[in-house]
């Protein structure tokens, strides 16, 4: 069995090499991607080419999955300030109703007046809560999507539940559901969930999930 050290060298030894993973890649892509755009420049009729948008979302694709790599990589890095979790919640919450609006999906709030102060890293905190409503609003069916979040006070922290009526996920998926790389969307780098338990475990809390094929979704959230 492995004690703390090899593990957390483990770790470091892990984070390392995705973040030179990364870079090695991330340098030939750009000049990849700029040699594409001159092409297009000199050439505007190349864009005409059957298969030129599949190439270029194919490099879209490979970019946001070196993005979300980064991310992940980063992700239970957090600088904790003190912060009045009621105010915080209502203005992510405001910040993403008219993007849900737009999208012609119903949404509810059920934030109290009074929620403890904890610390948090509010930029991460933000990161996981809109990958988790991304996560509802593209599950959802439109019109007829409904997604709700609601914050209560538990113990010394705060319980967070987003739900939607979306499609679900099944038994065998919810096992995955957490893992890098799992998703069941044609498109997505199936990093948004991982990122999500990540952000929240390094603020020493916790995350479950509810599913019913069909019917809809609910992810429990605990922060304290």
């Amino acid at each position: 069995m492995c004690n703390d050290d090899t593990v957390s060298k483990l770790k470091n030894d892990f984070h390392y090499t995705l973040s030179k993973f990364s870079h090695e890649i991330r340098n030939p892509l750009t000049l990849i991607s700029s040699e594409l755009q001159m092409i297009a420049s000199a050439h505007p009729e190349v864009e005409d080419y059957d298969h030129w948008n599949d190439v270029m979302d194919n490099l879209a694709y490979v970019t946001d999955l070196l993005d979300d790599l980064s991310v992940f990589n980063n992700a239970g890095r957090i600088r904790l300030e003190a912060t009045d979790t009621c105010d915080y919640l209502k203005t992510v919450i405001s910040s993403i109703k008219p993007t849900l609006d737009y999208l012609d999906i119903t949404f509810e709030s059920h934030i109290p007046e009074s929620l403890p102060v904890l610390m948090l890293d509010k930029i991460r905190i933000r990161e996981m809560l809109l990958n988790l409503l991304k996560n509802a609003w593209e599950a959802v069916p439109v019109p007829g999507g409904k997604i709700s979040v609601s914050a209560f006070s538990k113990k010394s922290g705060i319980c967070i539940d987003i739900e939607d009526n979306g499609c679900g996920v099944s038994k065998e998926q919810l096992n995955s559901i957490f893992q890098p790389f799992f998703t069941t969307k044609e498109s997505g780098t199936g990093l948004g969930l991982a990122i999500s338990r990540q952000i929240i475990e390094a603020h020493h809390g916790s995350i479950s999930i509810e599913s019913t094929p069909g019917q809809g979704t609910v992810f429990h959230i605990f922060l304290g």
